[in-house]
């Protein structure tokens, strides 16, 4: 399954882990992280541990977001959560692919001391929330197996080097931002790997929500990051193929199939060639995902 809608969650609230599950989001990211008062972290690593024990895994895949792997936190929330068998890891502040190699190894020790299949677990940096990271994004062309999908931030990449904003005059997005949001879309697409875009921070703009969703899709990106279960319906529909271009995806395939020989078509007064047939197989491939 590829999920479209990412939904973070605070890991120490007990009121917000339960309505998660019903936001209608594809997965869930328990936050251990930046939502999470350092105090706080203990009965947060516990509470997550308890809810992935018993959630129903048939309504969306659990990953949990875990301190920034140079932390000592960061050893504390994979012993303490580890157990609860978590379908990933979101990995912040990763600086090169070797901090997902360095975050495998660490789970190859701990699938077996709590009898986890081996690669179980999997790793979702996010890869663009330092200036060091952005150097080294061509890196994850030769990503390790466990990883499923890259992201990037906008925030804490601002954060780190004194921007007073990551926005231009019009709202949208300054240079630099456009700059990592690209460099994660290549990479992830380098290395096999789910392109998920990052949060619109505004859980109450739901127009600038919809419009960048539907940007992302269009770019390339096959999912997005939530910060409010409000936003899941939007993301959830902008990443979905419509009825008409499931149609018009079938209708190239089924032209291509019946002239196998053929370099280049003409559908509906428009040219088409090899391209678009891998276009029109990805969105029936993404529209048939079993999401149940």
């Amino acid at each position: 399954m590829m999920p479209r809608t990412w939904l973070f969650v605070p890991g120490d609230s007990e009121k917000k882990l339960g309505k998660g599950a019903g936001a209608g989001a594809d997965a869930l990211i328990i936050d251990l992280e930046d939502s999470v008062a350092a105090a706080r972290r203990p009965i947060a690593r516990e509470l997550t541990c308890e809810y992935l024990r018993n959630a129903d895994r048939s309504i969306c895949q659990l990953y949990v977001r875990i301190n920034p792997l140079d932390t000592t936190d960061a050893l504390l929330d994979l012993t303490g959560i580890i157990a609860g068998k978590p379908d990933g890891l979101l990995l912040p502040k990763a600086e090169t692919v070797e901090d997902s190699n360095r975050l495998s190894y660490y789970l190859d020790a701990l699938e077996v001391a709590n009898g986890l299949e081996q690669g179980a677990v999997k790793i979702f940096p996010l890869a663009t929330e330092t200036p060091g990271a952005m150097l080294t994004l061509g890196g994850y062309r030769k990503v390790n197996s466990r990883v499923s999908a890259l992201s990037w931030g906008a925030e804490d990449l601002s954060a780190a080097i004194g921007a007073s904003t990551n926005r231009d005059d019009d709202g949208e997005l300054s240079a630099p931002y456009i700059l990592a949001r690209s460099l994660c879309l290549m990479a992830a697409h380098a290395a096999g790997v789910q392109a998920v875009d990052t949060v619109h921070p505004d859980f109450r703009d739901d127009a600038g929500l919809q419009r960048s969703s539907k940007h992302a899709r269009r770019d390339g990106f096959s999912g997005k990051i939530a910060i409010h279960p409000n936003q899941v319906a939007i993301i959830n529909e902008a990443f979905t193929p419509s009825k008409d271009e499931i149609a018009h995806a079938q209708a190239v395939i089924d032209l291509f199939a019946a002239n196998p020989d053929a370099g280049t078509l003409s559908l509906d007064g428009k040219m088409l060639d090899k391209p678009h047939l891998t276009q029109a197989l990805r969105v029936v491939a993404f529209a048939n995902i079993d999401r149940s």
